[in-house]
């Protein structure tokens, strides 16, 4: 079924100008159209319609998930009493005992916390295979990116980037038809607002034009 998600403002790549009422048309796991709602609408009458407060940009790249993935604990709620909600790493993580169940549990709830974040893509290699495993069944594109040295485990990817770069820089690629429809909606305004609060204000990230996360 073809779906178009529309938003207050859209960015639809990388030096791509922001376009007011922008909409994005989705059927199957691919990007048919993108534009302004009115035309998108028109061409596709029959289409469903998600309307999302906000800003809807291309899902974003994180450049440290190696190191929050495989180099960090993500509690199971039902640890939260014991351990927190926070990734787990040094010391803390040392006196977890992880053998590779646990490590492939921590990556399946560190990727689905990843997805809240609008992230679509990750950088890799992985040389766990319980972390490669639970990357693909996630869905997380990757792709090859240098991560800044020095990166601490963080679940926002904007803060890795360098200072003074604008949240495009993040973006994973571009809105435009016929690219995979990965694309995530921020409650905020406008790109500067999204740097300001950060990729938590997140409120619905699409993969493979599947809506994976949306905030209640």
């Amino acid at each position: 079924m073809l779906t178009i998600h529309t938003a207050g403002l859209l960015l639809p790549g990388p030096g791509a100008a922001p376009l007011p009422e922008g909409a994005v048309a989705v059927e199957g796991d691919r990007i048919v159209a993108v534009g302004a709602y009115a035309d998108v609408a028109e061409a596709h009458p029959l289409a469903r319609v998600r309307r999302w407060p906000g800003l809807l940009t291309p899902g974003l790249v994180h450049p440290g998930a190696a190191a929050l993935l495989e180099a960090a604990y993500h509690p199971d709620p039902r640890e939260a009493q014991e351990l927190g909600e926070e990734p787990l790493t040094g010391d803390r993580l040392a006196a977890l005992g992880m053998d590779d169940a646990r490590w492939g549990a921590s990556a399946r709830r560190g990727a689905q916390r990843l997805l809240r974040h609008g992230t679509t893509a990750v950088t890799g290699p992985f040389a766990r295979a319980a972390v490669r495993m639970a990357v693909a069944r996630a869905g997380l594109a990757q792709v090859v990116r240098q991560a800044p040295p020095g990166l601490a485990p963080a679940l926002d990817p904007l803060p890795a980037l360098p200072e003074g770069a604008a949240p495009d820089a993040a973006f994973a690629g571009a809105l435009a038809p016929g690219a995979r429809a990965d694309f995530a909606v921020f409650d905020v305004p406008d790109a500067a607002a999204l740097a300001a609060r950060g990729a938590g204000s997140c409120v619905a990230t699409v993969l493979a034009g599947r809506l994976v996360y949306r905030a209640r």
